[in-house]
């Protein structure tokens, strides 16, 4: 979202007629950096506003974070809006979402001061809240910024801010659409969507994915469309470089979940589950080439089988020998009921007569872990861990 200038004269607006600016709806995440300053740093872990607040010796550090933030959006805003009217309008949103999560976030701090109120239990909602803004603040200044643009565009929030209801994401989408007309109305609507499920608590900051699976399986539509930097790739361009890949163009819904279990998510698999029980087809495009149609992912397998993309993720190689294994029930159910209370992601399982192997990607505490109990239920078994790249 932070090349909105490039996207209206592409994929939002470009040269198209005014009845082709409708009948879509765009679902929006937060500006760059801003998720980042309101909860945690992705990569580097640097704490923002929701873990400054998390850390009981941090004090009020917390509040300056949030002010942070507050600069930031409207230092966007100053570079967005030529107008000043829009730049004021944007301003004004920004300060009443900002003081709205100050004033709650004190009075929660206040009332978990005493005994019977304990703020871990309030944790995982301060984290749906501070998140909200990001997107709060990127669908309503895109909104703001296409009407100055003369698209008659309309700003769709399912943050649930100031709102006691507690509704499934289907329900709140369904609401919150229950008067846009699509054919003269363009959505710019809030990737975050608080909902009765929560679904920061599976997803975290993945949730804007699931938003736009439910409203586009919900909608019906043609297509799902996401925009990315990049097409979808035989490899990563930023690695090896764009003259070195080419786009997939076509694929299914089996190897976007192939690459998904790699860690290289086209989108998230619950999200492409969605989509693909709903019957609707996913395009990848690069947003900055908009002339090229990018790559559809759908249910069809492809007409001449072959190899598509070649990746690999470093992991643990996880082999458990046991002479006496051949015949005999329960080995592969105790392995994995272990793997799983450890937390270990299985990324492939392979078995002969004396042999369990799983590739797992998890840290070397775990593996540790997963050892320890296994010899203890298997005494005679030989476990053995490598690392491995597959």
């Amino acid at each position: 979202m932070s090349r909105v200038s490039e996207l209206i004269d592409t994929i939002l607006v470009g040269n198209r007629a005014a009845l082709e600016l409708y009948n879509r709806a765009f679902v929006v995440s937060a500006f760059g950096g801003i998720t980042n300053k309101l909860l945690e740093h992705k990569k580097t872990g640097a704490a923002g506003v929701y873990a400054l607040f998390a850390q009981a010796d941090a004090e009020h550090g917390w509040l300056d974070a949030l002010e942070d933030v507050s600069c930031a959006m409207l230092a966007i805003n100053a570079d967005m809006f030529n107008e000043p009217d829009d730049c004021a309008s944007a301003n004004t949103f920004v300060h009443e979402r900002i003081e709205g999560a100050r004033h709650c976030l004190l009075d929660l701090q206040r009332l978990c001061s005493y005994g019977h109120f304990q703020l871990i239990e309030h944790m995982q909602t301060i984290r749906e809240m501070l998140s909200a803004l990001g997107e709060a603040h990127s669908a309503y200044n895109l909104a703001l910024l296409l009407r100055r643009n003369g698209v008659n565009a309309r700003f769709v929030d399912l943050t649930g801010w100031r709102d006691g209801e507690r509704v499934s994401l289907e329900e709140r989408i369904v609401a919150a659409f229950g008067d846009v007309d699509p054919t003269t109305e363009l959505p710019i609507v809030t990737g975050y969507a608080q909902c009765r499920e929560g679904l920061m608590k599976e997803f975290d900051r993945g949730y804007s994915e699931v938003t736009f699976a439910a409203l586009a399986a919900l909608s019906q539509a043609g297509e799902a469309i996401i925009h990315k930097e990049f097409h979808l790739s035989s490899a990563d361009p930023r690695l090896v470089g764009a003259e070195n890949v080419r786009k997939i163009g076509r694929t299914n819904y089996d190897v976007a979940d192939q690459l998904s279990n790699l860690g290289m998510e086209a989108i998230h698999p619950k999200a492409a589950k969605r989509l693909r029980q709903a019957g609707v087809p996913l395009r990848v495009t690069n947003a900055f080439d908009p002339g090229d149609p990018g790559t559809l992912i759908d249910s069809a397998h492809a007409e001449k089988p072959g190899v598509e993309i070649v990746t690999g993720l470093p992991v643990i190689r996880l082999e458990v020998f046991e002479q006496d294994m051949v015949g005999v029930k329960g080995y592969d159910a105790s392995i994995l009921e272990i793997l799983t209370r450890h937390r270990i992601r299985i990324i492939s399982k392979t078995s002969n007569a004396n042999a369990i192997v799983h590739h797992v990607d998890a840290n070397l505490k775990s593996i540790r872990r997963f050892e320890r109990d296994l010899c203890e239920r298997f005494p005679a078994a030989d476990v053995r861990a490598m690392a491995e790249t597959g």
